[in-house]
Formats: C-alpha cells, structure tokens, sequence
C-alpha cells in the first residue's frame, strides 16, 4: 500500500454510499454526494459550515450541522475542505455560529496577521 501522498489512486478521498436509507441525508449537494464523512470530523471544532446551538437533554451544548452540505459536495472539494480546516483546528467555543462564520485558522504564530 503507498502513502496518500504519493498514490495516484485518490479513491480515499470520498464514495458515495447509493444502499444508504437516508440518503441524500443533505439537501442542496450539487457533485457527486460524499459519505466519507457521515459524521464530520469538524463537529468539535470551529468551522464556516452553517450550524445551530442546542443543548441536549443532558444540558450539554452540541452543534446542529444537519444543514451543512460542505464535507459531503464532492469528493475533491470537500475531501480538500476538511484536510485545510483540520491542519491548524481550534476547538469549538460552544457558542453559537458568529456572522460571518469564524475564518480558516492560520498556522501557530500567525494568527493576527491578514
């Protein structure tokens, strides 16, 4: 097996899963739908993505992502959306989605440049 980086198999990067009873799980999705993230790995962290603020019946504050359409809109782009947010995460402040939503991290030691 070779290393993400050097394969030229991008097969990694997304599937759609057709058998699926709920999909499409997201309305509004206009290439191919991407099931490779069914449950995003952004939910603990800040991101642009359209979300709301509940507290479940435990009290704790969760995100609802259910309509975000960005980790499932292609393979390609979502798969290179989620790989650039991932690369410098700042974890979630439980607080509702400001507007505009929070901008891409940038790497340590330049966070107050623009």
């Amino acid at each position: 097996m070779q290393p993400k980086d050097t394969t030229t198999n991008e097969g990694f990067k997304g599937f759609t899963n057709t058998d699926c009873p709920f999909l499409p799980c997201h309305k509004g999705v206009q290439r191919e739908f991407n099931c490779l993230f069914c449950y995003c790995p952004l939910i603990a962290y800040e991101c642009p993505g359209p979300y709301e603020v509940y507290t479940d019946r435990n009290g704790l504050t969760r995100k609802d992502c259910s309509a975000c359409i960005l980790p499932h809109d292609g393979y390609f782009k979502s798969w290179n959306f989620i790989q650039r947010w991932l690369e410098y995460p700042v974890v979630w402040s439980g607080k509702p989605q400001t507007d505009p939503p929070v901008r891409r991290p940038k790497p340590p030691g330049q966070e107050g440049e623009d």
